[in-house]
């Protein structure tokens, strides 16, 4: 039977054609976003949890986390701190019922010099969620790409078999360490590099083939696939949808619940720009870098430099902000 010449074929939206390419995460603390737009995995960071920490909706987690506080902490100050770790598992939990995968759960930013400090956070986190019910298999540790961090990741990785994901990448310096540590993911942030670029030279918009943020991530996914590294790229940070699309067949990426609902909305089309097998022909060395190496490398890229730091500050301050919210109701 023939369909009526005015009735028009549904086509698929751009965020259903991207994920026939690309594993999409969503990138937020909210469960309802979750629900609509289907994900597979999940990220947060101090930075949207305290976000989310403000809604109603989500004050019986405060007062479990504080609860929990109180039963297992001796002094104030650790039984802040326990509440602060088990208030970011009881949401890894909450969202791990929405999605099929995994969630992304931070290490404490003021921890990103800290290697030691910073593998006793992780397994402490490992600990919470298996209290729970999780198992390892369902959980990342984001960490910062700092060398401390890096090192922390790779004693994870293969000491105790829990796997990371490291955030506030810029450069490929740190995309090779983090690769040459056997870490399972990074999280290159896209639209953080472009902004610098658009505050700090006379060129203030970009097209997605020529964004200095996509041509980074490019450039670390084809390095990665050309030399069979285990790591996998997850582009993260973005602006526009634009970027998003340009980064299309990368083998993940975390989008925002705005840029989400643009992406649902859409019916342009999106093909796949980043393949294994155009990885392979790509003309890119091999490099070796060690710490010497990589921290010049960091000094030297102002751009990678000046967002490492800023990331850093920022998500450590949203900790300390969400830290005095848990403090007056503990109190």
């Amino acid at each position: 039977m023939l369909e009526p010449a005015d009735k028009k074929v549904k086509m698929a939206s751009s965020l259903e054609q991207l994920k026939r390419h690309t594993i999409v995460v969503a990138d937020t603390g909210d469960f309802e976003a979750m629900k609509q737009y289907k994900p597979t995995d999940a990220t947060t960071n101090p930075s949207l949890i305290l976000q989310a920490s403000s809604l109603p909706q989500y004050q019986t987690l405060i007062e479990k986390a504080l609860k929990y506080g109180r039963g297992h902490g001796r002094s104030f100050d650790e039984q802040l701190s326990i509440a602060m770790d088990k208030l970011f598992v009881l949401f890894g939990c909450e969202i791990l019922k929405i999605i099929p995968g995994r969630v992304s759960t931070e290490v404490d930013a003021r921890l990103s010099f800290d290697k030691e400090g910073s593998i006793v956070k992780a397994k402490k986190i490992i600990q919470l969620y298996e209290e729970e019910g999780i198992g390892k298999e369902r959980i990342l540790i984001k960490l910062a790409s700092t060398w401390e961090g890096i090192q922390a990741a790779k004693v994870l990785e293969e000491e105790d078999n829990i796997h990371c994901n490291m955030t506030l990448l810029f450069n490929f310096a740190q995309a090779v360490c983090c690769a040459d540590a056997g870490v399972t993911l990074i999280s290159p942030f896209v639209g953080r590099i472009l902004d610098w670029y658009v505050q700090n030279t006379d060129k203030k918009s970009y097209e997605p083939e020529e964004d200095p943020g996509v041509l980074s991530v490019r450039k670390i996914y084809n390095y990665y696939k050309k030399y069979d590294y285990k790591t996998v790229v997850m582009g993260a940070s973005f602006r526009n949808i634009g970027e998003v699309k340009a980064l299309s067949g990368c083998d993940l990426l975390t989008i925002s619940p705005k840029l989400l609902g643009e992406l649902a909305e859409s019916t342009e089309e999106v093909h796949a720009h980043l393949t294994e097998q155009s990885a392979k022909k790509e003309d890119l060395e091999k490099v070796e870098i060690d710490e010497k190496t990589f921290r010049w490398e960091l000094n030297e890229d102002q751009m990678a430099n000046d967002k490492l730091s800023e990331g850093i500050r920022k998500f450590a301050a949203d900790a300390r902000k969400l830290e005095n919210i848990l403090r007056e109701r503990l109190k």
